[in-house]
């Protein structure tokens, strides 16, 4: 992902911004100090089809290029694939690491390009939080996850056939999804409420937000709990 362009922001607002990095519990142990070795860019399969390198990121925040940090929280940190290929680190950094917490901390602060990268995935959260399973194949759609690839529309074509080639039963259906317990969902919605997701999906959402607010509180009234 590449904005159009950088938004304007002042120092004082990137370094509050980037506080918020350095302040994350996991942060020390992210980030150790760069040999420049490049191991993780050899290891990153997103650095073999973008121009993205974990090794920039991390020496950025090193260096506390407060800057730069910036320009990469509105942009290249959302081309990272989240495998942790980069755990190999002889230093022992975790880029991968770093660049959640950098995600993390767009997400809390609403930045443009967080909305941006989410965008297709607020039909998942609604999902999941309506039935506690991740995704019906229905939403296996090419307009939703323009970044799945061409593959993506000849599967959302197929779908009745791709459905019906599976042999569990409950699988042959493309608008339901698998029954989840209502004390399971009861402790989902706890979970993200106690957690702060839902503060998270405000900022990023906030009609999403108010969907959810209004079914988890129902349901986590309905089984005795206040919020």
């Amino acid at each position: 992902m590449r904005p159009t362009s950088i938004p304007e922001a002042t120092a004082e607002e990137k370094q509050r911004i980037f506080s918020q990095v350095q302040a994350d519990i996991r942060f020390p142990e992210y980030l150790k100090g760069c040999y420049e070795c490049g191991i993780c860019v050899a290891a990153c399969p997103s650095a073999r089809f973008y121009n993205f390198s974990p090794r920039r990121i991390t020496q950025a925040v090193a260096r506390q290029d407060i800057d730069l940090v910036w320009e990469q929280m509105n942009g290249e940190v959302w081309d990272c694939s989240q495998c942790f290929s980069c755990l190999r680190c002889p230093r022992g950094n975790n880029p991968g690491g770093v660049i959640t917490i950098l995600r993390e901390v767009a997400v809390n602060n609403g930045l443009g390009t967080a909305k941006e990268a989410l965008e297709g995935y607020g039909r998942i959260i609604y999902k999941i939080m309506g039935t506690g399973t991740q995704v019906s194949p229905d939403m296996i759609q090419p307009e939703a996850f323009p970044d799945w690839g061409p593959e993506t529309k000849a599967t959302s074509e197929n779908l009745q056939l791709w459905r019906k080639a599976l042999p569990p039963e409950t699988l042959h259906t493309t608008s339901t999804s698998w029954d989840v317990a209502p004390k399971t969902l009861t402790e989902l919605y706890l979970i993200w409420h106690l957690t702060g997701v839902l503060d998270m999906i405000k900022g990023v959402d906030p009609n999403l937000h108010a969907i959810l607010g209004d079914v988890m509180e129902e349901m986590l009234e309905e089984e005795g709990y206040q919020v």
